[in-house]
């Protein structure tokens, strides 16, 4: 997995603090570890939003004032519930060789080769990232998804992908039984259907008095 730089600065914990910074086009943030003390920083809120949309995972590398850095990776993220901003981020130190777990972007090849495509359908992503656990070296940027084979009506879960999809190197840990993607009819199609089996049901005629 690739890695980025973030310029981080410290900060203060008061709330004037933290709205002064948002003003300034910078999101205040906390970086740990188990076992180390909690650190207050800020970051670009540009370069954060960025990552946050991005179509792939990544380390991040966090560099301080001091020229010190400490890679890391970004564990949570607070939007405003109404305009959508981001007004929080966790980040997580870690060590070599540590166990982590991530949210890791999906993609979907072979949309085009599937009999349900082929057919009409269309492809309905429900899941856009996955949780997996593995050490660093082994977290993917993305997950790849073969759905050549998906048929019209069919759904993928997490339990039903290809074991060569992660190849023993990383273990998804989201719940099984969620569903990935699938291959839905066209919208038109569908109300087409319904609309006809409306007409299709006898109208049941009133009893008279």
């Amino acid at each position: 997995m690739e890695s980025i730089v973030f310029n981080v600065e410290p900060r203060d914990c008061d709330k004037n603090a933290a709205k002064k910074l948002r003003d300034q086009g910078k999101v205040p943030a906390v970086v740990y570890h188990k076992g180390e003390e909690t650190i207050h920083i800020c970051v670009d809120e540009r370069s954060l939003k960025k990552l946050v949309h991005s179509s792939e995972s990544h380390l991040i590398d966090l560099t301080f004032p001091d020229g010190k850095e400490k890679r890391s990776f970004l564990k949570e993220v607070q939007f405003d519930p109404v305009t959508d901003k981001i007004i929080h981020a966790d980040f997580q130190f870690f060590s070599a060789g540590e166990v982590l777990e991530m949210d890791v972007p999906t993609t979907f090849i072979g949309e085009g080769e599937a009999p349900g495509v082929v057919a009409g359908g269309n492809v309905q992503v429900i899941l856009h990232s996955l949780k997996v656990k593995a050490v660093p070296s082994n977290i993917p940027q993305h997950i790849t998804i073969d759905v050549s084979g998906m048929e019209l009506g069919q759904t993928m879960h997490i339990r039903e992908i290809p074991v060569e999809t992660y190849e023993g190197k990383f273990e998804i840990i989201s719940d099984p039984d969620s569903s990935v993607v699938s291959i839905v009819a066209p919208k038109v199609e569908a109300e087409v259907i319904e609309s006809e089996e409306e007409e299709e049901t006898p109208a049941v005629a009133s009893e008279e008095e």
